[in-house]
């Protein structure tokens, strides 16, 4: 049992990066899309509003999902990170460059430094999320073998479902944003920018739901046993969960209900997340190690939980 809980903190802490730094993200492809300067200063504008309370919070869960990995399931998080160092690298880079970015461009002394930053930013929005993704597709397909680097570095992430995945991630990253951003622009009197993420909205989430679907097929070929795990059980329960949640968002944001949309775009997502969880069980690394062979000692997974409990009763508050 104990194992299950942690690997359920995982889970949540995964989903709410997903959920929120996915956003997050995906509020940067709308900068890197919006256009010159003249057409696209507002969008950059709303982006820069929505995006400035919250930027750094967001990334709390990403640390939260790699520091239970490493103490609850070790020779798992040893095996990813040796086998999967340069997607991860290249992550952690782009968030890096992209906090700066975002933190010093509008301190910018010319608008040839205004628009290196800006591209800084633009860019890193997009090649992090993907891959994160392109991480996640990996495991996902069993291209992590148990041991130090015992995995390809390259071929191991760059496989089409490492792809598949990626590109998911940006693509539900900028659903999302567009979403909460058109809610935004209605609570900031903005009817222009209303319409204008509205519209990016309902692309976004037809794409998402598009890329979804047609990578169903791609699992099908590459990484059969997800796929069998996501077509079946608990797994295909969540992924008809996501796409009712998906088709329910489109048609508020059609109504213009963003508010509620919010609930349910960040649904739709967080029942991917789950659903993969189902697909994969028993095994965290697929066909390689189950979640019993990967948990560490149960004292060890006692004091975790105890830190969690304590720690959040500081970080829920705080956020």
């Amino acid at each position: 049992m104990l194992p299950e809980i942690c690997l359920a903190l995982v889970i949540a802490g995964i989903t709410a990066y997903a959920v929120l730094g996915g956003a997050d993200f995906g509020a940067g492809f709308w900068d890197l899309t919006a256009g010159g300067a003249e057409r696209g200063g507002r969008v950059r504008g709303m982006v820069e509003h929505s995006m400035s309370p919250v930027w750094e919070a967001n990334h709390v869960w990403l640390v939260f999902v790699l520091v239970i990995i490493w103490t609850c399931f070790p020779v798992a998080f040893g095996s990813i990170f040796s086998t999967l160092y340069v997607p991860l690298f290249i992550a952690a880079a782009g968030i890096i460059f992209r906090g700066t970015a975002f933190a010093l461009r509008g301190q910018a002394a010319t608008i040839g430094e205004a628009r290196v930053l800006g591209a800084l930013f633009a860019t890193s929005s997009v090649l992090v999320p993907f891959c994160l993704g392109a991480t996640l597709g990996a495991i996902g397909s069993g291209q992590v073998p148990v041991g130090n680097a015992a995995g390809d570095p390259i071929s191991s992430w760059l496989s089409p479902t490492g792809i598949l995945v990626g590109v998911l991630a940006v693509v539900t990253g900028a659903y999302l944003a567009a979403v909460y951003m058109a809610g935004d622009s209605v609570r900031a009197g903005l009817p222009d920018l209303e319409r204008a993420f509205r519209a990016r909205a309902l692309i976004a989430g037809v794409a998402a739901g598009a890329v979804a679907i047609g990578g169903l097929f791609v699992l099908r070929e590459d990484a059969r046993p997800l796929f069998d795990g996501l077509t079946s059980g608990g797994g295909l329960a969540f992924v008809i969960a996501s796409a009712i949640a998906g088709g329910v968002t489109l048609w508020l944001v059609w109504s213009r209900r963003y508010e509620v949309a919010r609930f349910t775009a960040a649904a739709a997502v967080a029942c991917v997340t789950i659903g993969w969880a189902f697909a994969q069980s028993p095994y965290l690394l697929p066909d390689q190690l189950t979640l019993e062979e990967a948990a560490a000692s149960d004292a060890t997974l006692v004091a975790t939980l105890i830190g969690v409990a304590l720690g959040m009763l500081v970080l829920i508050p705080s956020l």
